[in-house]
């Protein structure tokens, strides 16, 4: 108990004596359990954070420049150069230096769901996962390149169980277990508007999950940055589970940033409106780096050039490429490269007295990292313009909008692109379809199996005939 002493002693020092309230009323499980958390909570680094809050200056450059992207053909990029670095990109695949990296701590609870919204089950004809499309992907990239291309999967304290456990269930999705490499971002604690920690229960400290930035502190801290380096990987490719759009470790990206020489690489979609909630890339005094949507003035956001075009176009789809040197530098001075944010909350806690508030206005606030923060890391910097339609389709909201339905149906459409682009006639051009990715991931691969219908691909299209697009 004496340990117990000087560490309640520690955090009366800091202000903080009332996380142990209900110490004399825990069993020994609960003293055990609650000392353990708080021993692993750096209480100097959240004051320091707390007082950053109260003092921190605007965060955004007094003037935006536009980003300098490679642009696709159709605005204007040069195809022949797309064409080379697709090229280099499958020199890169077939090298075997990539991995992929997905973000996959979320849960399904805004969809209506229960569990890991890795595990919804999104496939148009099949109810396929998310994680499933995703597998038949790499599935298709290791036929492809021949190489054992590792899959990084990021969980959370509320999903890692079940997210283990689905993929056991479904035999890893008919990937190697050892290439199926699960890891767990950290979580940090809330703060009342005074700095306080907030209890969620007698023996709990309330916390929260760290930000799609912890990613880079996770991997370096799991262990699995260094297997990938002994594995001979020097690159990861980040995506967000929610996108079934997203194009696996795609040649083109890989390839633009060989060639750019870049630690970071960033691919962006054209704004559907200026008031689409999505960040934005722009550059200040050559550095480039992201703009929330909350965070960008109208006179920004609304403004136009000699075409009519967005002068801030450049949309963020949270799809990157990394170096592992760059991922291991700046996960070693992450309170420099990755600082946290905060975004006011209602957050439940205890009372004096025991009972548990559900406060009706924020009570205090959440803090994150953002993975998009590393760019300050870097002078070397690639930014890929992609086709919203054929690659990125996130499954945020039940309805509307970045929605199942949604991504379904832009899957459907991709799937017909395909067929239609490699001179396959469908069964029926209105119906529901879906293609089985590790044996056709694109055009290129429908046109290499020299068919002239649908029906003569079997098992690696699914036709719901009579379903609308």
């Amino acid at each position: 108990m004496q340990d117990a002493a000087e560490l309640r002693a520690h955090f009366a020092e800091f202000g903080q004596s009332h996380v142990f309230r209900f110490w004399d009323q825990l069993d020994d499980a609960g003293r055990a359990g609650l000392s353990l958390q708080a021993a692993g909570i750096d209480l100097a680094a959240l004051a320091r954070i707390h007082a950053g809050l109260a003092d921190a200056p605007d965060a955004l450059p007094r003037r935006l420049e536009p980003i300098a992207a490679e642009r696709l053909p159709e605005h204007g990029g040069d195809a022949a150069r797309a064409a080379r670095a697709s090229v280099r990109g499958d020199e890169i695949l077939a090298s075997g230096r990539v991995a992929a990296l997905v973000v996959a701590g979320g849960q399904g609870t805004r969809l209506g769901f229960d569990g890991p919204k890795g595990a919804y089950p999104i496939g148009p004809v099949s109810d396929r996962s998310l994680f499933e499309i995703q597998a038949q992907k790499i599935r298709g990239l290791r036929r492809r390149t021949g190489q054992d291309l590792p899959w990084c999967v990021m969980t959370s304290r509320a999903t890692d169980e079940a997210t283990r456990a689905f993929f056991r269930a479904n035999d890893f999705f008919g990937l190697p277990e050892r290439d199926v490499l699960f890891f767990r971002q950290g979580r940090i604690p809330s703060l009342d508007f005074e700095g306080r920690l907030m209890l969620e229960a007698p023996d709990r400290i309330f916390e929260n999950p760290d930000g799609h930035g912890g990613c880079l502190t996770a991997l370096s801290a799991s262990g699995v940055l260094d297997e990938l380096e002994d594995r001979g990987i020097d690159t990861l490719f980040y995506y967000q589970v929610d996108n079934p759009l997203v194009r696996m470790c795609d040649p083109t990206f890989l390839g633009y940033h060989d060639a750019a020489r870049a630690e970071f690489s960033c691919k962006v979609a054209k704004k559907t409106d200026p008031d689409e909630k999505v960040g934005i890339l722009a550059s200040s005094a050559g550095r480039v780096f992201v703009v929330e949507y909350t965070e960008l003035g109208d006179e920004d956001r609304y403004a136009r050039d000699e075409r009519g075009e967005l002068v801030y176009w450049a949309g963020n789809v949270a799809i990157h490429l990394l170096s592992i040197d760059f991922v291991r530098r700046v996960a070693a001075d992450a309170d420099r490269f990755l600082p946290f944010h905060a975004s006011e909350k209602k957050i439940p806690y205890l009372d004096e007295a025991g009972n548990l508030i559900r406060p009706e206005a924020p009570n205090g606030r959440k803090l994150e990292r953002f993975v998009f923060d590393a760019l300050a890391a870097t002078e070397s910097v690639c930014v890929v313009e992609v086709d919203r339609a054929s690659e990125f389709s996130p499954v945020k909201n039940s309805d509307g909008n970045d929605s199942p339905a949604t991504a379904r149906r832009d899957l459907i459409a991709s799937y017909h692109s395909w067929l239609t682009a490699a001179g396959i006639s469908p069964a029926d051009s209105s119906a529901a379809i879906e293609i089985d990715h590790a044996k056709i991931d694109g055009p290129v691969d429908a046109r290499g199996l020299n068919v002239r219908g649908a029906a003569d691909l079997g098992d690696a299209i699914r036709i719901a005939s009579g379903d609308s697009l």
